[in-house]
């Protein structure tokens, strides 16, 4: 079976695919300084949690933002005697029409690569990560750029830990945007603030990607992702639609079907596409013989 790995500032998530399912997701805290031995032990036990193990895995399909961790990946991979893929700017089987590609996010590359195959195109991605990447798909299907703001709970940190009485608070949704004590306006300013920033930035890209693409603005898919994108008042959110939590594991399960040269069907799984596979992924460490 094969592990889609997908390595975060903020958090690891990971699934492990068996044909074209993607069995139960799991999210850990990203440890930067993770050793070999202890993200092995990491992705094991959170494999476990599913009746899995490491010792299933066939092969990993890799996007990480954390080259420490890539580089732990690999020993891991090595050591274990599988295939690992690394997902990254010189193999991402679509055009890349930005001034500097490989600056350009693993992680924003795998969920063009994946809303291109399973939601059409033009597109646009919202990834609620640390950072919140909005990320836009031509009609030709090339990644064609986006915008990065500081993500919902990296902004609530800095509240807590750069002012002197601003307290940590939880992101809830006030029932109203004047607040009358401090939590209730910080959560009005936190979470209506940045659902304002967001449909904001959505609709200027959207009108933007729609002009220079000479279709309607309607016609461009808008999908959501990330850790943060299953929250209440992200399904509120108007204009979207689709709200895919594990996009970026699906992208990562393509490009290794595109990469072994097989085709994925669509199907209610939601990992596959209709038509034949294409492109070329460079697949590094390969099995011990």
């Amino acid at each position: 079976m094969l592990l889609a790995l997908d390595i975060g500032n903020t958090n690891v998530t990971l699934g492990l695919v068996h044909g074209e399912t993607i069995m139960a997701a799991r999210r850990a805290t990203t440890r930067a300084a993770s050793t070999p031995d202890e993200l092995e032990v990491l992705i094991d036990n959170l494999l476990r949690l599913d009746g899995a193990s490491l010792a299933d895995v066939t092969g990993i399909s890799l996007a990480s933002v954390v080259p420490a961790l890539t580089s732990v990946t690999s020993v891991i991979a090595e050591r274990r005697g599988v295939q690992l893929m690394i997902a990254g700017s010189a193999n991402m089987p679509m055009p890349i029409r930005v001034q500097r590609p490989t600056e350009v996010g693993a992680d924003r590359l795998v969920n063009a690569v994946a809303v291109a195959r399973l939601y059409g195109t033009p597109a646009i991605v919202v990834d609620f990560g640390t950072a919140t990447t909005f990320d836009c798909v031509s009609r030709d299907g090339a990644y064609v750029g986006g915008a990065i703001t500081p993500g919902l709970e990296l902004g609530l940190e800095a509240l807590a830990t750069r002012t002197a009485r601003l307290p940590r608070i939880e992101l809830a949704e006030p029932a109203k945007a004047i607040g009358t004590d401090t939590i209730s306006a910080m959560q009005s300013g936190v979470v209506l603030g940045y659902r304002a920033l967001t449909l904001g930035l959505l609709d200027s890209i959207r009108t933007e990607l729609a002009r220079t693409e000479k279709v309607d603005p309607e016609h461009i898919q808008v999908v959501l992702t990330g850790g943060l994108s299953a929250a209440p008042w992200v399904r509120k959110l108007p204009g979207v639609d689709a709200i895919d939590p594990e996009l970026t594991l699906k992208g990562l399960a393509i490009l290794w079907a595109l990469a072994s040269g097989e085709q994925l069907n669509a199907d209610e799984s939601g990992i596959g596409w209709a038509g034949s596979a294409a492109g070329s992924i460079h697949i590094i460490s390969e099995r011990a013989k």
